[in-house]
């Protein structure tokens, strides 16, 4: 039976508190996306760009610093770059045809869908403690969705199922990438992971915004309040980046798609106290559920090192007992094979010996029969 202080890891608290900074920053990002919506301004692509540039900058100059080889394979950044910019896209650009509401919640497809993917790919278990804080976390983001139609904001889009659509695909391309970051950070090196994924998708983006948006570009009438949302947003995509690949190798991405359910109820907050709007009392209700449904899931992370330590150690000393075996077994054939090595040499020392002691004693008989006949 766990205790309480078992959820009260070190690891625990520096997970939890990580993945609410990265709903925070998301959270920033859709502020600016909205302001820069209220401009008229829609250009999803372009936005994260800026951000893929200030990774290549910043992280390919430590690359080249360090001179050190590859650790993963460059083609492997270039299909999660190109992952990563669609699922950006995709996301964003369904706002366009479906309400809010519908986002929130089919944006959750992307936990079934990382926890499927980390099963099969990664061999991650989940235990029946992980699965609960997932459905509690769920279920708090349900509230959200039901407080919004209570509260009569939703909206039904120009095109609903259009907009439905391109947030499945969005969630799963999301999961993808995740997974894919998990994989590449805990196998490869968080510096090589942010360098190149900003390179691929810096250029990939390049190449989509000069297809789709390069009328909307030119429309835009750059001012400082059209810059600096877009400054802004670049800003908290960079360091949301950054910091993506600790929480995945701290946590994993099951961890960091929950933390990030959050971050519509930080943007409930954020409309409470700088922009004076009334809620819903279900917001508060859905926020107390989904941070309960965070600590089910990442506590208890001391017991899960200590029992993987114990299993471990176990492998460990039946290797060590199983090459003591098959060393034993080894000096017990050698010494076989030596005795009877021996007991060869001996029978030949003994022959050789005997056959000398006749000789001898044939010689000894000759020599006193001649000495008889003088």
């Amino acid at each position: 039976m766990m205790n309480f202080k078992q959820f009260w890891t070190k690891k625990t608290l520096v997970g939890l508190g990580l993945g609410q900074f990265l709903s925070l920053l998301i959270t920033s990002t859709g502020f600016s996306s909205s302001e820069l919506a209220k401009k008229g301004i829609n250009a999803p692509t372009s936005q994260s760009f800026l951000n893929y540039v200030l990774l290549t900058i910043v992280y390919g100059s430590v690359m080249l610093y360090r001179r050190q080889a590859l650790k993963a394979k460059w083609y492997y950044y270039v299909v999660l770059g190109l992952v990563d910019v669609e699922a950006n896209y995709l996301v964003v650009k369904a706002y366009q045809y479906t309400s809010i509401t519908s986002v929130m919640l089919l944006d959750c497809w992307s936990i079934p869908s990382v926890m499927l993917l980390t099963f099969l790919f990664l061999k991650t278990k989940y235990r029946f403690r992980k699965i609960a804080g997932v459905i509690v976390c769920v279920a708090g983001l349900v509230m959200v969705v039901f407080s919004d139609v209570h509260a009569g904001d939703r909206s039904g889009g120009s095109n609903p199922r259009k907009g439905d659509l391109l947030v499945i695909a969005g969630a799963t391309l999301y999961a993808i990438s995740n997974v894919s970051e998990e994989f590449l950070v805990k196998n490869a090196d968080r510096v090589e992971l942010m360098s190149f994924l900003g390179l691929f998708g810096a250029i990939i983006s390049a190449i989509q915004i000069s297809i789709i948006e390069r009328n909307e570009l030119k429309s835009i009438h750059w001012t400082a309040g059209a810059a600096f949302p877009f400054v802004g947003f670049s800003l908290a995509m960079f360091l949301f980046y950054s910091f993506v690949p600790v929480l995945l190798k701290m946590s994993g991405s099951t961890m960091l798609n929950l933390s990030l359910l959050t971050s519509d109820m930080w943007a409930v907050v954020i409309r409470i106290f700088a922009y004076h709007e009334k809620v819903d009392w279900m917001y508060f209700l859905a926020f107390v559920a989904v941070a309960i449904g965070l600590i089910i899931y990442s506590g208890g992370d001391k017991e899960e090192d200590q029992r993987r330590a114990d299993v471990a150690n176990e492998d460990a000393e039946r290797t060590k007992c199983a090459d003591e075996e098959t060393g034993l077994d080894r000096l017990n054939r050698g010494a076989i094979a030596g005795s009877s090595k021996t007991g060869e040499t001996s029978k030949h020392d003994c022959a050789t010996t005997t056959g000398g002691k006749e000789i001898m004693e044939n010689k000894s008989v000759g020599k006193d029969m001649q000495d008889k006949k003088s």
